[in-house]
C-alpha cells in the first residue's frame, strides 16, 4: 500500500505544482502572466531534458537542439499563407505554400523533434562522460549555424515574427502535465527502469542482457520529441523567435535548472525549473528597476544570468544532489501507514 501511495504521490505532486503555478499566473496582470506561463514552458523544457540526462546519467547539451527544431517548424507553419510569399520568400515551397493549425503544429513540432534526435542519437549514443557532452554540445552548434544561415527553412539572421500567440496560461500548464505524465510513464516502464541500471552500473547492465545503447536511443529519441512539444509552445508564446533565443543561454538556463532542482529525479526537475524560473523573473524585473521598503533598485544588465549561476554554485557547494536530494517525492512514513 505504501509503494502505491508512494508512486501516486510522486506524479501527483508535480502536477499540483504545475497547476498553482499556472492558477497563481491566471490571476496576475498581463505581463506577471507572460512570466508565468513562460516559467511552465520552462517545466517542459526541463522535463524533457531530464528524460535522458536523469535516466541515462549522460549530460547532453544538445536537447535544445530539439526544442529549436520543434520552435522553428511550428512558428513556420502557423504563419498565415497569405503573408509568407511576402515576409518569407526563400522559404522552400512545401513551407512557403502551407499553414497548419496551432494543435497539428505541436504534433509537427513534436515528430521532427523525435526524429531529429533518433538520427543524431544513432551515433551519439554509443559515447559517454566528456565525450558524449562535446558532441551533443557539436550538435547544438550545427543546428544553431543552420537555422541562421540558411534562409529555406527560417527567417536566417532575422526575427521570425508573425507566428499567432496561442499558449495562453491553459495551454501552458495543460502542455506542461502533459509532458511530465509522459516522463513519469516512461521512468516506471521497463525501458526506464533498464536505461537507471545501466546508469547505476554499466558492466552488471550488460551482463543482465540490456542494451545500453538501445536503451540510450529510445530515451533521447522520446525527449527530443518532448524538447520539439516544448518548443511549439515556447514558439506560440512569443509570437516570435530567432536562432539566438534557442541556443547557449537557454541551454545554460535548463541545465542549471535540472542541477538545482536534481538531476536524478522528475520531482526535482519540476522544483528546479520552478524555482529558478521565479528567481529569473524577480532577477530580470531587478535590471528594470524593483521597489523593496521604498527604495528602488536597478541592477546592472546580465545579472539575472550570473545570479542562476551563483544560485547554482551555492547549491552544488552546499546539497551536491539538488534541493530534493535526487529523490522523488514521497509520503512520510507515518501518514503513509495511516
Amino acid at each position: 500500500m505504501r509503494g502505491r501511495l508512494d508512486r501516486a504521490a510522486a506524479l501527483l505532486v508535480p502536477v499540483c505544482l504545475i497547476a498553482a503555478v499556472g492558477l497563481l499566473g491566471s490571476r496576475l496582470g498581463p505581463v506577471r502572466q507572460l512570466e508565468f506561463e513562460d516559467a511552465l514552458v520552462s517545466v517542459s523544457i526541463v522535463v524533457s531534458l531530464y528524460v535522458f540526462v536523469g535516466n541515462s546519467g549522460v549530460i547532453s547539451f544538445g536537447q535544445v537542439s530539439f526544442v529549436a527544431v520543434g520552435a522553428f517548424s511550428a512558428g513556420v507553419m502557423t504563419i498565415p499563407q497569405d503573408v509568407k510569399p511576402g515576409v518569407l520568400s526563400t522559404l522552400f515551397p512545401l513551407l512557403r505554400d502551407h499553414s497548419i493549425s496551432n494543435v497539428w503544429s505541436l504534433v509537427l513540432a513534436a515528430g521532427l523533434g523525435g526524429v531529429y534526435a533518433f538520427v543524431v542519437g544513432i551515433p551519439l549514443m554509443r559515447l559517454s562522460g566528456i565525450a558524449a557532452g562535446i558532441a551533443t554540445l557539436a550538435v547544438l552548434g550545427i543546428t544553431y549555424n543552420l537555422f541562421y544561415n540558411w534562409n529555406s527553412i527560417g527567417p536566417g539572421a532575422t526575427v521570425e515574427s508573425l507566428i499567432p500567440v496561442t499558449t495562453d496560461y491553459w495551454q501552458a500548464t495543460i502542455g506542461a502535465v502533459a509532458v511530465i505524465v509522459i516522463a513519469f510513464a516512461y521512468q516506471r516502464s521497463r525501458f526506464g527502469r533498464q536505461l537507471r541500471a545501466a546508469r547505476e552500473d554499466p558492466a552488471a547492465a550488460r551482463a543482465a542482457g540490456i542494451d545500453i545503447h538501445r536503451q540510450r536511443l529510445l530515451a533521447f529519441t522520446l525527449s527530443g520529441a518532448l524538447s520539439g512539444f516544448a518548443g511549439g509552445l515556447y514558439v506560440h508564446l512569443l509570437g516570435s523567435i530567432g536562432a539566438n533565443q534557442v541556443y547557449l543561454d537557454l541551454t545554460f538556463l535548463t541545465l542549471a535548472m535540472l542541477v538545482v532542482g536534481g538531476v536524478s529525479s522528475l520531482f526535482g526537475a519540476v522544483v528546479g525549473a520552478i524555482t529558478i524560473s521565479l528567481f529569473n523573473i524577480l532577477l530580470v524585473n531587478a535590471q528594470t528597476s524593483i521597489h523593496v521598503l521604498g527604495l528602488s533598485i536597478t541592477a546592472p544588465s546580465g545579472t539575472s544570468l550570473v545570479g542562476i549561476a551563483v544560485v547554482m554554485l551555492v547549491i552544488l557547494l552546499l546539497r551536491p544532489s539538488g534541493i530534493t536530494g535526487g529523490k522523488e517525492f514521497s509520503l512520510p512514513r507515518r501518514l503513509s501507514s495511516r
